[in-house]
């Protein structure tokens, strides 16, 4: 196993140093699988769903670019990044989940992994608060990060470890 790259000598926090990194293409794809249950699948039509609250989808795909935007704000040693873009899609797994896709692009020093897997988390979150006066019981995850690409450790794709 590797070193936690997060902690110094003495086992205490930090931010990890990038200086010395050269900026490269950075990419990474994280899923958040969402039971939404039968009641609220009823109302999905046309890609999306309705409620009182509004476009259930398109609110949370905005929510969901703007929680990959704030990673560095709600992840203590993430660092602050440039996003070049941010692509959040949601479709209907079957007929009681969706799955919530987020790919992040930057051309940076660091990698964007926590901004991918905030984005499609946020996402979640918000599909939860639109629907829940229609049925609580819905449950979000399994959340993973399923692909990324530059930087040092290069590839990396869900399966292949």
């Amino acid at each position: 196993m590797n070193k936690l790259s997060h902690l110094d000598s003495q086992n205490r926090p930090k931010m990890v140093n990038v200086g010395e990194k050269s900026p490269t293409r950075r990419v990474a794809k994280a899923q958040a699988e969402m039971f939404l249950g039968s009641e609220i699948m009823k109302e999905f039509s046309g890609g999306e769903i309705r409620t009182k609250k509004g476009a259930v989808f398109h609110t949370a795909i905005i929510a969901g670019i703007q929680g990959a935007k704030k990673t560095s704000d709600l992840i203590p040693l993430c660092h602050p990044l440039a996003l070049n873009s941010i692509d959040i899609d949601i479709q209907e797994k079957d007929d009681t989940n969706v799955l919530i896709t987020c790919t992040v692009e930057t051309e940076g020093k660091t990698g964007v992994e926590m901004e991918a897997l905030s984005g499609a988390t946020v996402a979640a979150l918000t599909i939860y608060d639109m629907c829940k006066a229609v049925d609580r019981g819905m449950q979000i995850g399994p959340i993973a990060l399923e692909q990324k690409s530059g930087g040092k450790s290069g590839e990396w794709q869900r399966g292949d470890d």
